[in-house]
């Protein structure tokens, strides 16, 4: 009988986190297999294995401890690779050769799975004097486009899919241009990008003073901080990013700011990290620990947490000596410190089965006492691995003490601290679960309330047919189970009935006993006005959040998820006055004329031009491409343009949305190397022609910015969330089921993850 609690459970474990061989052959024959592998890695350790591996074991079973994804996936197959989730890389230095070391470290790094985060103040303004060549700067977000880049190449070779976070401080005299960069939809795409606010300048946005564009001790620009402000939320209005950082304090409230400053978090920004700090990730499913669910004794067994909690802190802390580094740097920096980050899931589910109301005030007393719980379980395992194998090596009793999170803490926590000292110098934070809350039965994900009560998803078959399957919330699968056909009551909520300030109140209970940082989205409708959506991040700047990041469906990045209407037609969809997008099962006939552009491609290295001609046909009144045709007298090139040619012309006559065509032929690189094209970096010709045709496409009005614009796809349904728009279609598996989780655009189809 399957451990697994729904279909989609054991598809991710498949797909995602059981051992294969290189071909294919299944080394994982069951989930417990799975467990078994992780367990005895992790107890390898111990003095005494076969004790560890059995405790271990059980924290596994039934899904109640989930450890990282790359931890599942990778402890115990004896393969080169990283366990840690998140790395924040070295300082960049303001010098060229130092930059591009940076950057070979990032791309190792990356090479293993690792995602990245870089602070890019301390490069030097564009227009500044570079002493000794009389040239002007070209700043810093000349480099984070050469990142960018090198993020797309080592994609493009295989690697998992990469993941970056930018930070900038708002005193910076390039914030204007970086606040503004994700305006241009094709620009800075394997980036996430946050502005990292002081104090200072919140008090001068409040008090509407004057504020000082700084580099180097000179002052640049001054300008009023309440306009900068303005601009930095008119951005994440418009386009969902820059996110907020609000970082003296996160300094602050750090446990080791005594032996280190942050300046730059994980992508996902949950783990903020000083100069190659590392971090990994697990979390335990409060889901799998309320007993009696959905009856007026329901209880979360606390007994049960603080046990769990204590395994999970030890698991970790061996992971830490289990895992191998990318750089040895990152090594030094882990076996220093012993950061873990102990996590939850599964907490609006653990709520809905208490009948509390996600978002409520008695929701959020009893996230933050159960935060507190694990916390000091946590805080508590740490000091009894010290007393048996020593504290972290950069411990200072006195100065970890009088720390932020120790200052909180209860007297007999902070006793057993002085006394022993502690392995751990951080233990919590709460990541972004979205692929491990689907392998344990579609639990919520992290700290997130319900995002969707059922919705049906598409499953590729290994002869290339996709069936279709129902997946349900795991509290709602509960209450069917035991309830029956009884109604929902009427605490259970989704993100899309939420008031926006309702998750700010949820992020700010938890926040107040993770002592790393919370990822989490605050989902707003589309219609919200400016000021009230302004009021979210001040409202999370005055209840003490570290960071703030929401998603209102917008223009560029497309919507929190897409919802469909019901299939009428089984062969054609035909579209309405809004632009509907046509889905056929036969190809779309040929007129005899077509109206189209012509457009001359000139590639560097190549003595002739190459010419694209994209014809369109008109369909319910809209224009929508119907064929390519690709020329150029290089005959080198003759073979592939006729190819691309016959292929993209049949992708464009069998309808539907194909501006994944574009995504696919920008994501190709060159082996040779790209070329600069209009102060863009182009990494090949194909790339370049894919470049083409997005701009045809969006002059003719069949998509908008970059595969957005497209309006309902009927071939999902998803239940609760009536009313939402088109997102952007998934580049991995082509379905609309992009969704705004914790930071991260997910596919609730394949998993896919633009955070890795």
């Amino acid at each position: 009988m399957s451990r697994f609690a729904a279909p989609i459970a054991e598809q991710v474990w498949d797909m995602k986190y059981r051992l294969k061989e290189a071909d294919g052959t299944v080394i994982d024959r069951s989930v417990e297999d799975t467990w078994r592998r992780i367990a005895k890695a992790l107890a390898a350790v111990e003095s005494d294995p076969d004790h560890w591996e059995r405790k271990f074991y059980s924290a596994l079973e039934d899904f109640k401890y989930l450890p990282a994804g790359r931890i599942t996936a990778g402890a115990g197959t004896g393969r080169k690779v990283t366990l840690f989730n998140c790395f924040v890389m070295g300082t960049i230095p303001d010098e060229m050769g130092g930059i591009f070391d940076m950057l070979k470290e990032a791309a190792l790094t990356m090479q293993q799975g690792g995602g990245i985060g870089y602070d890019f103040s301390t490069i030097r303004p564009k227009g500044a004097d570079v002493k000794g060549v009389a040239a002007d700067a070209s700043g810093p977000l000349s480099f984070m486009d050469v990142w960018d880049a090198m993020c797309r190449t080592i994609m493009s070779a295989g690697s998992r899919r990469g993941a970056m976070m930018a930070t900038m401080r708002c005193d910076h005299p390039d914030i204007e241009d970086f606040i503004g960069a994700k305006s241009d939809p094709a620009r800075l795409r394997m980036f996430n990008m946050s502005v990292l606010v002081t104090d200072a300048f919140m008090e001068a946005v409040k008090a509407d003073g004057p504020w000082e564009l700084v580099f180097d001790g000179k002052v640049y620009h001054t300008l009023q901080a309440r306009d900068l402000w303005n601009r930095i939320m008119q951005a994440t209005y418009d386009y969902a990013e820059p996110g907020v950082i609000f970082i003296d304090r996160i300094n602050a409230a750090n446990n080791l700011a005594y032996c280190e400053t942050i300046a730059a978090t994980n992508p996902c920004g949950e783990q903020p990290l000083p100069p190659y700090g590392a971090c990994l990730l697990g979390s335990v499913n409060l889901a799998r620990l309320v007993k009696d669910p959905f009856t007026d004794k329901a209880a979360l067994d606390p007994a049960a947490l603080d046990e769990l909690v204590a395994l999970a802190v030890r698991m970790m802390d061996n992971t830490v000596d289990a895992s191998k580094f990318p750089l040895e740097a990152q090594a030094r920096e882990a076996e220093a410190k012993r950061r873990i980050g102990l996590g939850v899931t599964g907490l609006a589910d653990a709520l809905l089965m208490l009948g509390l109301r996600y978002g409520s005030d008695e929701a959020a007393e009893q996230t933050e006492q159960w935060m507190r719980q694990i916390a000091r379980a946590s805080y508590l395992a740490s000091v009894e691995l010290a007393k048996e194998k020593g504290a972290f090596p950069l411990f200072d009793r006195d100065a970890y003490l009088a720390s932020g999170t120790m200052q909180a803490m209860d007297e007999d926590v902070r006793a057993a601290v002085a006394e022993h000292g502690i392995r751990n110098a951080l233990l919590t934070s709460i990541a972004p679960t979205g692929t491990i809350s689907l392998y344990a039965g579609n639990v919520s994900s992290g700290i997130e309330p319900v995002f969707a009560y059922e919705y049906t998803r598409k499953v590729l078959q290994k002869d290339g047919s996709r069936t279709e399957e129902k997946v349900v919330d795991y509290a709602v699968q509960m209450w069917k189970e035991i309830k029956g056909d009884a109604p929902l009551p009427d605490h259970f909520v989704n993100a899309q009935t939420l008031a926006p300030l309702e998750h700010v109140k949820m992020q700010a209970a938890a926040q107040k006993w993770i002592d790393s940082s919370i990822s989490k989205t605050i989902n707003c409708p589309e219609d919200i006005s400016f000021d009230a959506f302004k009021d979210v991040y001040m409202q999370a700047w005055d209840s003490g959040c570290k960071g703030c990041t929401t998603y209102r469906p917008n223009d560029v990045t497309g919507s929190v998820l897409s919802v469909s209407e019901e299939k009428k037609e089984e062969s054609v969809v035909m579209p309405d006055e809004g632009g509907e997008v046509v889905y056929m099962a036969e190809p779309l006939d040929r007129p005899t004329t077509l109206e189209g552009n012509t457009y001359k491609l000139k590639w560097p290295d190549s003595e002739h031009a190459i010419y694209l001609t994209i014809n369109d046909l008109i369909v319910g009144g809209r224009r929508r491409p119907f064929e390519v045709f690709i020329n150029s007298k290089n005959m080198e090139h003759f073979a592939w343009t006729v190819a691309l040619t016959r292929m993209i012309s049949a992708v464009f006559r069998r309808g539907g949305d194909v501006s994944f065509v574009v995504e696919e032929l920008k994501a190709v690189f060159d082996p040779r190397g790209g070329a600069w094209i209009k102060g863009k970096y182009i990494p090949s010709i194909l790339a370049a022609i894919g470049g083409v045709i997005e701009t045809h496409l969006i002059s003719i009005g069949f998509i908008e910015g970059e595969g957005t614009g497209l309006k309902t796809d009927p071939t999902a349904k998803v239940v609760g969330l009536e009313g939402a728009g088109r997102g952007k279609a998934c580049p991995s598996c082509g379905q609309y089921t992009m969704q705004m989780i914790e930071g991260c655009m997910t596919c609730s189809s394949c998993g896919h993850s633009k955070c890795g």
